[in-house]
């Protein structure tokens, strides 16, 4: 019988997961480009709660713009980081977390609305944004170039077959469906506008140790045993040898509250 895979948002020890690698998610999790930052203000907002903040690498972004950012992280080793730059979090699930009435001009969410249940975070999202307010949720999808895939393809066939084909950075199969359930939530809600799906191209370079970095702070190698897991990045930074240019495209889900 054929195993049902649970949605990520139901799958909590992968949701939760994130904590035991805080410092180095800190260090190897790419940032986000200025202009996804310029199209969640466009509208003047200044009021931002950065939903499942992490460590707050894009809460600063907005921060940085002056605007007065709250967080919401549900793990309290990534919500200690993200206080280190200035931040104010609140350790709590999205969907349990308590807004004690207050009203936000953007609910923005990078690289985390995929653990958040689509229907009833968006539902969440809309009583705690201001009229007119704006939801975006957004991702960096990114795909090493073919000559970097080719040299990590046999690595994996060999040493973690499982993750080629699930794995959030080296399969864009599941990017169309992660982008469609999270437009379905917001227009279920029926609290919102039209949504808006908007692409952000950059470019970001990447050594070898660079790279296995980043891969060791995503939740399904992590969740490999730790031997093995260390034999796999071990090997990808052997197959990958020098530098590369990794180009990324910031896929962001917007909409303003009606």
């Amino acid at each position: 019988m054929a195993l049902v895979s649970l949605p990520l948002y139901e799958n909590r020890s992968r949701a939760e997961s994130f904590g035991s690698v805080a410092d180095l998610y800190d260090r190897a999790r790419p940032s986000y480009p200025p202009a996804l930052i310029d199209a969640l203000l466009a509208d003047g907002g200044r009021t931002v709660l950065d939903v499942g903040c992490g460590t707050g690498i894009a809460a600063a972004l907005f921060a940085a713009r002056g605007c007065e950012v709250t967080g919401v992280e549900v793990d309290a080793r990534m919500a200690e980081i993200a206080r280190g730059r200035g931040l104010e979090v609140e350790v709590s699930t999205f969907e349990r977390w308590d807004d004690r009435g207050r009203r936000f001009d953007v609910v923005s969410s990078g690289q985390a609305w995929h653990w958040i249940d689509p229907h009833a975070g968006a539902a969440h999202a809309a009583d705690v944004l201001k009229p007119g307010g704006r939801i975006g949720a957004f991702w960096n999808f990114g795909d090493p170039p073919p000559d970097v895939r080719e040299r990590l393809a046999p690595v994996y066939d060999r040493l973690a077959p499982e993750l080629v084909n699930y794995s959030v950075v080296l399969d864009s199969a599941r990017r169309a469906e992660r982008l469609d359930v999270t437009v379905a939530g917001i227009k279920g809600s029926h609290r919102f506008g039209p949504v808006e799906v908007r692409h952000f191209p950059w470019v970001r370079s990447y050594g070898a140790r660079e790279w296995a970095d980043f891969l060791a702070t995503h939740s399904d190698h992590h969740a490999l045993a730790p031997v093995r897991r260390k034999q796999l990045l071990d090997e990808v930074t052997k197959a990958i040898g020098g530098v590369f240019e990794m180009p990324y495209e910031t896929a962001l889900v917007t909409a303003q509250t009606r």
